[in-house]
């Protein structure tokens, strides 16, 4: 890896530390981080009461980049990784969403619930 890929690669796992840390703040039970797929991967997969979240984490030397930060063919692949993932995360009553935390150093974390419906 080239050094600014790498720089960028160690920022993104830092940004996901951060998005976990906040969701167990919020009462999320954090259940896997960088969950691969054949179809992609997941930031973090956790667990709020018979909920099932699925979370794009995007983070950015500065807020107002966050606003081009995930798009839909992003989250589409998050989806599509999110239905693999179920068989070894998701209960049978459970209910799921496909979130996604906007991270930026000085700026609260921005959570957007249900960013995917099928």
């Amino acid at each position: 890896m080239t050094g600014k890929r790498e720089r960028a690669e160690r920022k993104g796992r830092e940004g996901e530390a951060q998005a976990a840390q906040w969701l167990m703040q919020q009462g999320w039970r954090v259940l896997a981080e960088r969950v691969k797929t054949p179809r992609g991967e997941i930031d973090l997969i956790a667990r709020k009461g018979g909920v099932l979240g699925f979370f794009e984490v995007k983070w950015r030397a500065h807020a107002a980049d966050l606003a081009d930060a995930i798009d839909e063919r992003r989250l589409h692949r998050v989806a599509a990784a999110a239905e693999i993932a179920m068989a070894d995360y998701a209960e049978p009553e459970d209910d799921f969403t496909i979130d996604v935390l906007l991270l930026a150093p000085g700026s609260r974390p921005r959570h957007i619930a249900n960013a995917y419906q099928p």
